[in-house]
Formats: C-alpha cells, sequence, structure tokens
C-alpha cells in the first residue's frame, strides 16, 4: 500500500512544477504528517524531493528529475493502450500523434510488458457508430479540433433551421456519440455552454486568440446532463399501456431506456394475473404505435383512445390475415 502511495506522490511531483503538503494529502487521501514522512523516505531512496520553506512553499522534484514506468502492473499497461479510440483518434488528425505516443510509452515499459499493446488490441475493439448507416467524418472536424486543443476561438457558419447563422465560439470539447460528433462550446465572450453538431457547421476559422477555460467546466458531467435534458425534451406525449410480466421485461429494449425507467418506477402493483399498468413518456403517438408494436400481444394500449383503435385495428388486420 505505501509503496503505491510512494510512487503516485512521484508521477503527481512530475506532472506539477511544485504541491503543498495540502494538496499531496488531498491527492493521496493521507494526512499531511504522513506526506511529510513520505517525502523524506523518497528523499532516503535517492529520490531528489525538496521541500520549499514558507507560506508559499510545497515539495517538488529537482535536476529535471523523471522516473521511467516501471512500476505499471500488466493490467494498468494494458489499459493504458485501451485509452485510445483508434477511429476517433484518426478523424481528428490525431493518428500520428497517438502512435508516437504508443511507441514513447511502450519503450519506457518493463520488458515484460512490451506486448501490452498488442494483447489489449487484440481484446477490445470499439466501434462506435450505429449499425445500419454509414458513418462520415465531417470535413471541418480537424480544424474544430485544433482549436479545442489550442484553447483557441473559432468562428462558425452553421445551419440552423432552413438559414445560416455565424457565432464567435469557445470550443470546449468534443463528444462521439453513436457515430455522430457533437461540440460543446460558450459563445464569446460570456455565453452558457451549448452543443452544436458539428456536421452543420458550413464554415469554421480558427483565429490567433485564446480563450482562459473555465476549469470548473466537466465535459462527461456537462454532456450527460444535456444528454438526458434532450431524451426529455422529445417525449413529450403519454400513453397508458398494461403489459404482462414479459412486457415488462422487454420493455426498457423497446422504448426509450429513460421513459421505460421512469414509468416502471411509478407504475402500480401488478394485478392478479401479473400484468402491469404504467404511464410512458413517449416522442408521440405515431412513434409509441412504431415502438409498442414491437412488444404484440405483451402490451395492451389503455389510452389514449386513438392510439387504441389503432391496435385494435392491427389486430383484427392480423386476425383476419392468419384466418385465411
Amino acid at each position: 500500500m505505501r509503496a503505491a502511495r510512494l510512487i503516485k506522490m512521484v508521477l503527481l511531483l512530475q506532472s506539477r512544477p511544485s504541491m503543498t503538503a495540502a494538496e499531496l494529502a488531498t491527492e493521496l487521501e493521507v494526512s499531511e504528517r504522513t506526506v511529510t514522512r513520505d517525502a523524506q523516505a523518497l528523499s532516503e531512496a535517492g529520490v531528489p524531493v525538496y521541500a520549499d520553506r514558507g507560506r508559499a512553499g510545497g515539495y517538488r522534484l529537482i535536476g529535471g528529475y523523471r522516473t521511467r514506468l516501471t512500476g505499471l502492473h500488466r493490467s494498468e499497461a494494458e489499459a493504458l493502450f485501451l485509452s485510445g479510440v483508434p477511429g476517433a483518434l484518426r478523424e481528428m488528425g490525431l493518428e500520428d500523434a497517438a502512435s508516437a505516443a504508443r511507441l514513447k510509452v511502450s519503450a519506457a515499459l518493463l520488458p515484460s510488458l512490451s506486448d501490452a499493446s498488442r494483447t489489449a488490441s487484440q481484446r477490445f475493439h470499439l466501434d462506435a457508430p450505429n449499425w445500419f448507416k454509414e458513418p462520415r467524418t465531417p470535413e471541418l472536424l480537424p480544424v474544430v479540433a485544433d482549436a479545442v486543443w489550442d484553447d483557441r476561438r473559432i468562428t462558425a457558419r452553421y445551419r440552423k433551421g432552413a438559414g445560416e447563422v455565424e457565432r464567435e465560439l469557445e470550443p470546449y470539447g468534443l463528444v462521439l456519440k453513436a457515430g455522430v460528433w457533437y461540440l460543446c462550446a460558450r459563445a464569446a465572450p460570456h455565453g452558457s455552454p451549448r452543443v452544436y453538431r458539428i456536421d452543420r457547421f458550413q464554415a469554421v476559422e480558427a483565429g490567433a486568440e485564446r480563450f482562459t477555460r473555465d476549469e470548473e467546466f466537466d465535459l462527461p458531467a456537462f454532456w450527460e446532463e444535456r444528454a438526458e435534458q434532450f431524451a426529455r425534451s422529445i417525449l413529450r406525449a403519454e400513453v397508458v399501456v398494461r403489459l404482462s410480466p414479459d412486457g415488462v421485461r422487454r420493455l426498457p429494449h423497446t422504448v426509450d431506456p429513460l421513459a421505460a425507467r421512469e414509468a416502471l418506477r411509478n407504475a402500480d402493483a401488478p394485478d392478479s394475473g401479473g400484468r402491469v399498468t404504467v404511464t410512458l413518456p413517449v416522442e408521440s403517438e405515431d412513434v409509441a404505435h412504431t415502438q409498442l408494436t414491437a412488444l404484440g400481444p405483451e402490451a395492451e394500449v389503455l389510452a389514449p383512445e386513438g392510439l387504441r383503435a389503432r391496435f385494435a385495428g392491427d389486430a383484427a388486420r392480423l386476425a383476419a390475415l392468419y384466418d385465411r
């Protein structure tokens, strides 16, 4: 346990000019007294950890000290090579940089771990696009990606409805969702973060001016929140459905999973036949008709009356078809 903590302390000090005892204690989840003891132990072991005294003091490594990646376990090394997404890196124009980085990491690993790249690629492959859709890389993606990495403002012209608008944006991050690229950006200089589909950009020009990134911005958390908001925003209607036990099991695989979870969480208790009545949020009656048809006799629509009548008509036509 202590050996792993000491390695982590060295790597933390390698990645920053200096760190206070309080910062190290927080990162390592120990007391400041333990940090002091660990720094002394590293110094005695030959690692040049220097303690700056005073109010603005802290710990730092001196003499350009760097450690080789000899503390990695095999599972850690393999996970490191899984962290890249080859297709996405290629589309952003970063394939050469990623390849060079993998070579450098491989060279720094112990000989016993040199095959980590090969064993990882043989066991995991990410295929991001949806089935039955031809993936298309937006032509302007590399330009946008460069601006994201460089914190450079961009002037973007993009389709909005039937027309086009132009905005000056501060590009914070890229998201690849089901084969579609999105940009999370603020409208300069003080706009709120918004999401833009990159394939709707008509022109992008990166300026020389850099923007100051909000360090509190959390891209995964922002995307998760906006994705949930979007899913809820399109569920504008409701249908009441009585489900068999098999229908309950299949519902999350047939309709929007968020809507299914919400409906089942608020469902009535099962009746004597084990059937459950739920109120299901849906995009529209037409979409509900298409989705719930997949459940066949495992779902009975109770409301609205128009949708129930459509299913009754479907059932009558099916009965007539199979009675021939």
